[in-house]
């Protein structure tokens, strides 16, 4: 549950919103990092102290649902001149450390990440004769945070949210987000770490899908430069009927199909339902843990697994560098470990790339033959995954959404991988690495060229 109200309206929930010019008795008893993103507010919009805000009745570190304390509502005037239309700004408080005491975020040093590292913006056209702003973009990013609170997977510019309903509950074609830098929001430096502000562009599924094929920046970039389905601040206008290619077809031939072609995709791995079997003998004790059957659960993976898997997730598309699998043995390295807080995760589909904490794994085991299991949504990524991402020399993984299960497509030029061209299929513990040589993966794009829409496939009949 949710209220609104203005910022500066008394109340048990949220004390008003203060300027960098607060009196110093005051500014000593707001909490320090709520009271450094005001600041920033303010820089931007000091005509506005008292923006409406919704704010969470009982917050997240009093067992409440919602894990935003505020979301902060400004109208901005746009600019005609420059295709910026007047519109609403929305700024959530709470994916970062607001208090420094411990009640949601575990303090982690000033010079890394306050909390998540990051604050969600959302910027909504502001219709004509609309004098208030309206509420639901504060719930859809609520829904967010949960997300990342409750997956504690991090999101960073470039990635999209695959959300498939209107944002609005409307009968919109904007359905799903990306994820970009806002325009005007600096970073601000917090007495709890460094916090950044990613701003949500709702977006069709035609581009969406674009996205996933090529890379979300690149399509980003072409929302810029269409004034009507973003413009230059990317301003989600929930009206829009017409998709970027729909109001200018040149640009998915030129650009995307180019894009797709010269780079391949940086979507590197994907939450999915999916399984595998290991259709191979099984060994002779029954007792050997590395072993995964028809019929069996799996083990589970370790904590230590999932960083792996997750490492093998972030690091995406190396551009100018051959791409790596983390190796399986990785060696610490001047006595450093994982250089973020065990308990954050990055983003799965991002392209940084960090240190991993070096660990010992179980023996992996080569296979003769495997069942692959996808749910349709997945299986329709089977393309990217072959001509966006192997045929580029890189590797694309599925993560299971249902279990512990992960599959991991891996070409010749990958790395550090265990699967090999003399032991294409390899497993460890529930982790599957399949090695694809290029000639496979062209015949692969043959063959699904001569399906239509299949709802079940079986692609690896031949493996």
């Amino acid at each position: 549950m949710a209220e609104l109200r203005p910022s500066g309206a008394p109340g048990p929930a949220a004390p008003p919103a203060p300027g960098p010019t607060a009196p110093p008795a005051f500014a000593s008893l707001f909490p320090p990092g709520l009271h450094a993103i005001y600041g920033e507010c303010r820089r931007l919009y000091p005509d506005q102290p008292n923006p409406l805000q919704v704010t969470a009745i009982v917050k997240y570190w009093l067992g409440g649902p919602d894990p935003l304390d505020y979301v902060s509502m400004y109208r901005n005037m746009g600019s005609p001149s420059a295709n910026i239309p007047e519109h609403w700004h929305y700024i959530s408080f709470g994916l970062s450390d607001l208090y420094g005491d411990s009640r949601v975020h575990e303090f982690t040093g000033t010079d890394g990440p306050s909390g998540f590292g990051f604050e969600l913006t959302f910027r909504l056209k502001r219709e004509t004769g609309e004098s208030a702003p309206p509420t639901w973009p504060a719930e859809l990013m609520q829904g967010l945070a949960r997300y990342v609170f409750q997956s504690e997977n991090t999101f960073c510019s470039g990635d999209h949210v695959s959300w498939h309903s209107p944002l609005d509950n409307s009968e919109s074609r904007i359905q799903h987000m990306l994820l970009t830098e806002d325009p005007q929001m600096q970073p601000v430096q917090t007495p709890f770490g460094v916090v950044t502000f990613l701003q949500i562009v709702g977006v069709c599924t035609e581009e969406l899908h674009a996205a996933q094929q090529w890379n979300g920046q690149g399509i980003l970039e072409l929302l810029r430069t269409v004034p009507v389905a973003g413009g230059p601040w990317l301003i989600t206008d929930m009206r829009r009927g017409e998709t970027i290619f729909e109001i200018d077809p040149h640009l998915q031939q030129e650009r995307v199909d180019k894009g797709i072609e010269t780079d391949g995709s940086n979507l590197s791995g994907v939450s999915a339902k999916c399984a595998w079997d290991d259709l191979s003998q099984p060994p002779e004790d029954d007792e050997d843990s590395r072993s995964i059957c028809i019929g069996t659960q799996p083990r589970r993976l370790s904590g230590k697994d999932t960083e792996q898997i997750r490492e093998t997730l972030r690091r995406g598309l190396e551009i100018n560098s051959k791409p790596v699998l983390p190796p399986i043995n990785p060696q610490r390295q001047n006595g450093l470990t994982h250089d973020r807080a065990p308990s954050r995760k990055d983003s799965l589909e991002s392209d940084s790339s960090t240190a991993i904490i070096p660990h010992e794994l179980i023996r992996t085991r080569q296979l003769e033959s495997v069942h692959l299991k996808f749910n349709q949504e997945s299986g329709a990524l089977i393309p990217l995954c072959l001509r966006g991402r192997l045929l580029h020399g890189r590797h694309f993984t599925y993560k299971s959404i249902t279990g512990d299960m992960a599959i991991t497509f891996v070409s010749t030029g990958v790395e550090g991988a265990f699967a090999t061209e003399e032991h294409p299929y390899a497993a460890h513990g529930p982790w599957l690495q399949i090695l694809l040589t290029e000639e496979f993966v062209e015949k692969m794009l043959e063959d699904l060229e001569d399906l239509t829409s299949p709802e079940e496939v079986s692609l690896f009949d031949s493996l």
